[in-house]
């Protein structure tokens, strides 16, 4: 009877501990995918690595058995706003990685707020020991969902002793489907550099036309009429009814427009022929600190002004 006693309470024990160990596997299970309740505390991808957060901070062997750490940490500069328009609001923020040398180099990154929790970001390399700045949503009425980067540098050459101060701006849209920050584009208003500037550099849109007579012509389907350069000596337009094709020859200042073609599709109203004719009425060009091309017209009699 002892022994059958002695037998039941090994089983009784053996099964406990058994419940035990599983229960603590299911926890542990449960544990790891337990939703990030706060942007601190979400993973994110640096350099291609998954970086998981705990009360903003990270740290991991840099090499398996290193005693080297990868520290990753939450800077701050937050913005909230809803990047992806489902009604809850996001976190972009700045990142510190520490990688065992002497550099700090400083991420962007988004947090999602998901119903499955926080849903980090891709980051974005902004630089080494750098000065952040502000981190702020961008007003322009053209710019949805856009967020201003701003922080100091290094001008180039300068080593890393000294203290940043060339400023600098970056423009920043989050793609919600891949989770990556791309970089906007920024119009060329009060900051281009005409020495720097060449035709074939974007696709150009035509803006206006003013002729000496003061009479202004501007299209009335905007951004319909585009003009394309090509490497090659020609070129490719939109209007507001067919193609355009062409070449045009440069010497110096001087271009022209010719052996112009179009498909034949014929549009009431359409400007098409008064575009194509200031085209082959080109001259010259230059360009304008506001990043504009102006395309002056034979015997001064006006300009065209593509942006």
């Amino acid at each position: 009877m002892k022994k059958l006693l002695i037998i039941l309470a090994v089983a009784v024990s053996a099964t406990l501990l058994f419940y035990a160990f599983n229960t603590y596997i299911y926890d542990e299970k449960q544990g790891d995918q337990t939703p990030a309740l706060s942007h601190k505390d979400a993973s994110y991808v640096i350099d291609g690595r998954t970086i998981t957060l705990k009360d903003g901070v990270s740290e991991i062997e840099a090499v398996p058995g290193s005693a080297s750490k990868i520290v990753t940490r939450y800077f701050g500069n937050e913005v909230r706003h809803d990047l992806n328009e489902d009604g809850k609001e996001d976190v972009v923020f700045l990142l510190t990685q520490e990688t065992g040398g002497s550099g700090t180099f400083y991420y962007v990154v988004a947090a999602l707020d998901t119903p499955e929790g926080y849903v980090g970001s891709q980051g974005l390399l902004l630089g080494d020991r750098i000065a952040p700045q502000t981190t702020e949503l961008s007003q322009n009425p053209n710019h949805k969902n856009v967020i201003v980067v701003n922080y100091a540098d290094r001008n180039p050459g300068e080593s890393f002793a000294t203290q940043p101060s060339a400023g600098k701006s970056i423009w920043l849209k989050l793609d919600p489907k891949i989770m990556q920050f791309g970089e906007v584009v920024q119009n060329f208003e009060g900051e281009a550099d005409p020495s720097r500037m060449t035709l074939t550099m974007k696709t150009w849109t035509w803006i206006s036309t003013l002729y000496n007579d003061d009479r202004m012509v501007s299209p009335k389907m905007a951004k319909a009429f585009t003009l394309t350069f090509n490497d090659q000596g020609t070129f490719s337009a939109t209007t507001d009814c067919n193609g355009v094709g062409g070449k045009y020859t440069v010497k110096g200042d001087k271009i022209s427009f010719h052996e112009m073609v179009s498909t034949l599709m014929s549009c009431m109203d359409s400007q098409e022929g008064e575009f194509t004719k200031m085209l082959s009425e080109v001259q010259s060009y230059h360009f304008t600190s506001k990043g504009e091309l102006i395309l002056n017209l034979k015997f001064d009699s006006g300009s065209v002004v593509f942006k």
